[in-house]
């Protein structure tokens, strides 16, 4: 199997190739420079695994959440890409990805908060599945870090993703749930997109490219006034 992976959804700038066996990747933290480092990335990783596009099986795409640019510049690449080439595709998450690889590394439940701005996280739970993939369950939503909830908190976790970086404490109040080890500096990166998009192209549960779509969790983008300034009151109290 041939596929291409990418992932823009966070500050990372994630891409993957894989051909058989040979797992191509490339990773760096761009910022806001997606759209300099991203087509580069690809370009690079499709000459180092000797491949043609017209030679994928099918792509695979981080769909966010995270950054709104992000995500709509990684989605709306690889949509166009699979539409010119009429390919199929499997669409992954931030979440999931983060969460795979903190499983790949030992874990057994992960809570994953990537940092959503506006005083929020995006946030989910897994656990690993019979085949050791990431299986959701609590569902993936966008609130207030005081807010987060899961529907058994009993026994160890793990927790991963820039909301930990930020509201580790407020979290960890919140959700009453023992903790043994917290990644506040993972991100999503294309080559544990790749493992997760692999049994759906073998099962053949993929997309067309009409249907992929950005998972932003909310609308909006961005604070008010009076809300930035309800912010910083609430900043400086804590």
């Amino acid at each position: 199997m041939r596929l291409l992976c990418l992932d823009t959804a966070t500050e990372a700038c994630s891409a993957a190739v894989l051909d058989g066996d040979a797992l191509y990747q490339r990773f760096e933290v761009a910022g806001r420079a997606h759209t300099q480092k991203m087509l580069p990335a690809v370009h690079g990783l499709m000459q180092e695994a000797g491949l043609q596009f017209s030679d994928l099986d099918g792509l695979v795409c981080g769909v966010g959440p995270g950054s709104f640019a992000g995500v709509r510049i990684g989605t709306g690449f690889i949509k166009g890409l699979a539409l010119a080439l009429n390919k199929p595709v499997v669409a992954v998450t931030s979440l999931q990805m983060l969460a795979q690889a903190q499983l790949d590394s030992g874990a057994e439940r992960v809570l994953v908060a990537i940092d959503a701005r506006m005083d929020e996280v995006y946030f989910a739970a897994y656990e690993r599945d019979a085949q050791g993939l990431a299986l959701e369950i609590s569902p993936a939503l966008v609130c207030a870090p005081e807010q987060v909830r899961i529907h058994q908190a009993s026994g160890q976790w793990r927790a991963a993703g820039s909301g930990w970086a930020r509201y580790r404490q407020i979290m960890t109040e919140a959700l009453r749930c023992e903790i043994s080890r917290v990644d506040a500096e993972a991100l999503p990166q294309a080559s544990t997109g790749m493992k997760l998009a692999c049994p759906v192209f073998e099962c053949g549960a993929t997309l067309h490219a009409d249907d992929l779509a950005p998972v932003y969790l909310r609308n909006k983008v961005a604070l008010t006034l009076e809300e930035q300034v309800r912010g910083r009151k609430k900043a400086r109290k804590l």
